[in-house]
């Protein structure tokens, strides 16, 4: 009998639905998630044991209406492994993960409710079921259907033995990557070499080696291969340690290396393809995905790698004349060579603007500030509501008409628990079929400076911020009525594009004339400044599309081998891969590496990678309807949200888009963007 005390086994009392974050204790998740997959596979059982014919209300509102219990632990559990992990969420995790495996493909592979999905689906055009209803019996057919629900008996139980082995396999990358990168962090023993920081920067450096029982600065490494601070550091040869430390993680032997990972992962996923029918993963994902097929990605990819070396390697060149000659650009010359040219052509210095970007201003009078402009709504913060974490910032979100929509939680600053990256997780997504609220989360990974000190960010964490509010708009903005197209539960390669718009309301003036003041004198930016940081927009976006692109088509290579492939050596295939694109440039290096692309090894981007830039076409030719249409206005948002943030997932995303574009995408806007356009 499960432990009725459990605050996991009925919806929380808190407001929105709020877990109880102080009532939740290590040992109440082991049992809830024993109790959510007892309690799913009953009422999926109880689904398919009746007598009567397949309809929609019998098979598929059941189906919606199950796993409640395993869904509150779920959401939870993992965003605290994500956010705060400790021994205890790593040992449970490395448990759970293939026990949810085994569980979700008890569920996709059950012949029996796979025959209630498809009698229901092959009537679907005599059925008389609104569009979402009707979207919902298509996504869970072609889902189970990809899933291997029509496979042989046989081929089942391999399927599960690959699916359960993954599940661990992606879990252990993900705690070998957090540990490596804990470990290779840069103690620094001497203020000096840390000339070209700000004071900012160096209380966090020095605030980090205070949380170890360290003396002197801590430089955290950050999940991309690149490091914030390799454009101001004037020591080139700690800016080597810090690039050489990054490009370590997961190949130093030991318990933390993540080769032999990759190398199995990706055999594993190769296998599971060929068991489905698919000559790879790569084409495997992609026929659930707007792109369709590998071929089509790599049509997008392989157009765009050839003119962004080009424009790298002119932009290399540029940076070597910058410093005399002295060197050639390495890896770690090139983010402090861009600022010193950025300074010399442009007269913008991207560091002196840290004072300017307070992180509470960017919050409050920029983030805010813009969704309120856009789309009417409001945020007031919840000192009485707790988040999971001391760091964690509760908002409560209403309408313009003061409805309420939901809760925002805000967990800003990095340390050692928190997995490096930026993302956007969901505790609860609204729909009216359960009756929930919405509960999203930002999490950053923002350095956190003494107590008494400012958090200054930096023009890149900025932008992170607009980006990242994008997907919490998609989650709070989304109002279906079924919870398995709830939220951001969209294909892959369409999420990153409503994220992706929210970045334009940066720079727009009515934003950043709000809240980029100085954080002493509250004096606004320098309007030259702005008109300067404009001008220079375009410059280094040949490193910027390089350093993807590899990362991209890396990601694309790892997944489009088969089973008749050999590969034993992860850096003579990376090599390869980059070399085989014209993207194997030492001066930049892929923005993520195989050993630490956690994406693609852990992250659920696995051949999908390509998203952020598939979704960028529809993100700049969006971003020339809002400018085209007067830019920040509420008739402009109320638009964007009605036909296209606030369906979720109940349509087809390239229909919502057409609904509110007009058309289909048109990639010139990228290609002008990116500097890859040719006249």
């Amino acid at each position: 009998m499960a432990d009725i005390a459990n605050p996991f086994l009925s919806p929380s009392p808190l407001p929105y639905q709020l877990p109880p974050f102080g009532e939740i204790t290590d040992d109440h998740y082991r049992p809830a998630f024993e109790e959510g997959f007892r309690e799913q596979l009953a009422e999926v059982t109880a689904i398919t044991a009746q007598p009567d014919a397949p309809t929609f209300a019998n098979t598929f509102i059941p189906l919606e209406r199950s796993g409640a219990t395993l869904q509150r632990v779920a959401a939870v559990f993992f965003n605290r492994s994500s956010a705060d992990s400790s021994a205890f969420t790593n040992e449970l995790e490395e448990e759970i993960a293939p026990l949810l495996a085994a569980h979700e493909d008890a569920i996709r592979l059950d012949a029996e409710l796979y025959w209630r999905v498809s009698a229901v689906h092959a009537e679907l055009d005599r059925l008389d079921l609104d569009p979402e209803s009707r979207y919902l019996v298509e996504r869970y057919h072609t889902e189970f259907t990809l899933a291997g629900a029509g496979l042989e008996p046989a081929q089942k139980e391999q399927l599960k033995a690959i699916n359960q082995r993954l599940s661990s396999l992606t879990t252990r990358f993900e705690k070998n990557l957090l540990a490596d990168t804990n470990e290779l962090a840069v103690l620094v023993d001497d203020v000096a070499r840390l000339d070209g920081l700000g004071q900012g920067e160096i209380s966090a450096a020095a605030e980090a080696a205070r949380e170890r029982d360290l003396d002197g600065y801590l430089i955290t490494l950050v999940l991309p291969t690149g490091h914030p601070y390799l454009s101001d550091l004037t020591d080139r040869a700690l800016r080597e340690e810090i690039m050489t430390a990054s490009r370590s993680r997961g190949i130093r032997g030991g318990e933390h290396d993540n080769r032999a990972l990759v190398l199995e992962i990706t055999a594993l996923r190769a296998a599971r393809a060929a068991l489905l029918g698919f000559p790879s993963h790569a084409a495997f994902v992609t026929a659930d995905e707007t792109a369709g097929t590998p071929e089509r990605v790599a049509d997008l990819l392989e157009r765009l790698a050839p003119p962004a070396a080009r424009n790298a390697a002119v932009e290399q060149a540029a940076l070597e004349r910058a410093l005399g000659g002295e060197h050639p650009i390495e890896a770690w010359d090139w983010a402090y060579a861009t600022e010193r040219v950025r300074v010399e052509r442009f007269d913008v210095d991207t560091a002196s603007m840290r004072p300017y970007f307070s992180a509470e201003q960017v919050l409050i009078q920029g983030v805010f500030h813009a969704a309120t402009l856009l789309y009417g709504i409001t945020f007031t913060e919840r000192d009485d509501l707790q988040g999971y974490h001391p760091d964690v910032r509760v908002f409560e979100v209403h309408n313009e008409d003061g409805s309420p929509l939901g809760l925002y939680l805000l967990d800003l600053y990095t340390r050692d628990s928190k997995r490096g990256g930026a993302w956007m997780n969901s505790l609860v997504s609204q729909n009216t079929l359960l009756g929930q609220p919405t509960i999203v989360v930002n999490n950053l990974n923002i350095p956190k400076p003494a107590a008494g000190e400012p958090t200054l960010l930096t023009y890149d964490e900025v932008n992170t911020f607009f980006h990242e509010f994008g997907h919490a708009l998609h989650g709070l903005f989304a109002t279906v009525t079924y919870p398995k197209l709830a939220g951001t539960n969209v294909f892959r390669d369409f999420v990153e594009f409503p994220s992706q718009v929210n970045e334009m309301w940066m720079l727009w003036p009515e934003v950043l004339g709000n809240y980029a003041k100085h954080h002493v004198t509250g004096e606004p930016m320098p309007e030259e400044l702005v008109a300067k940081l404009r001008a220079s927009e375009g410059f280094n976006e040949g490193f910027a599309t390089s350093e993807y692109l590899g990362a991209a088509l890396l990601d694309q290579a790892w997944h489009r081998i088969g089973t008749a492939d050999d590969v034993t050596d992860v850096a003579a295939f990376e090599a390869q891969a980059l070399a085989a694109v014209g993207l194997d440039n030492p001066a930049i290096p892929p923005r993520y590496s195989s050993t630490y692309f956690a994406h693609t090894f852990s992250g659920g981007y696995d051949a999908g990678y390509y998203s952020y830039i598939w979704s960028e076409v529809l993100d700049a030719d969006t971003v020339d309807w809002f400018t085209e249409n007067g830019g920040l206005t509420r008739a402009n948002g109320d638009r964007f949200r009605a036909r296209l943030l606030g369906v979720g997932g109940s349509k087809d995303p390239l229909e919502a888009f057409r609904d509110f574009r007009g058309r289909d995408a048109a990639i010139e806007p990228l290609l002008r963007r990116r500097g890859l356009w040719a006249d």
